[in-house]
């Protein structure tokens, strides 16, 4: 079996057991889902809901970033982990998106790329839950799915997302990345992995190699 056998047999396993997966970050709005994404960063969105319902009312617009005290925005941050480096690059961005793109966030992999605090990740997530513009979104969980099941070899996160590109169909990168996330963690955490119960574990390299 190649790869891109292998990957379309667990998007019909994974359609079956998770088929309302969608984007766990909580967002009423763009700008609420481009700040989200970037406090995610080594924290759980469960954490980062948390946070973001008192943010967002502090902080309701794009100038309230922009022009936010950064001593005040790290402490409301600060429980999401890297917050000082999160503030910053929160501003920064704020104050780009303000000056250069009149307040609208831009809707291209270039432009998003060039904002503080704003990878491929984020940018890919971004664009797809609000342009709909398909993206393979590499975050933690589908890093190491995609390892253990053997659809990529690569660390690099930009790596996988071109290897996962190439054997999911386009029309299901984003979704395909929902349902990994999902998947990951309900069985396939990371330090102790369910392999026993986990229903795709027959097409799992990881599974197959104990």
């Amino acid at each position: 079996m190649n790869k891109k056998e292998k990957a379309l047999q667990m998007i019909e396993v994974l359609d079956k057991l998770y088929p309302d997966a969608e984007c766990s970050l909580n967002y009423e709005n763009p700008l609420q889902l481009l700040i989200s994404t970037q406090l995610a960063a080594q924290c759980t969105d469960a954490r980062v809901n948390i946070v973001a319902k008192d943010l967002y009312k502090k902080y309701p617009t794009v100038e309230a970033f922009a022009n936010a005290d950064i001593s005040e925005l790290e402490e409301d941050i600060k429980s999401t982990g890297f917050y000082r480096n999160k503030a910053k690059n929160i501003i920064g961005c704020c104050k780009i998106i303000v000056e250069k793109y009149n307040g609208t966030i831009p809707d291209n992999m270039k432009e998003l790329l060039e904002l503080p605090g704003v990878g491929r990740k984020t940018a890919n997530l971004y664009l797809y839950e609000i342009h709909g513009k398909q993206g393979i979104v590499v975050d933690t969980h589908a890093k190491r799915l995609s390892n253990r099941t053997g659809l990529t070899k690569h660390e690099d996160p930009e790596k996988i997302e071109y290897d996962l590109q190439k054997v999911i169909p386009e029309s299901r990168w984003a979704d395909f990345c929902h349902k990994l996330v999902f998947h990951g963690r309900a069985v396939c955490n990371a330090r102790k992995p369910g392999c026993d119960k986990c229903e795709i574990n027959h097409l799992c390299s990881y599974y197959t190699k104990k």
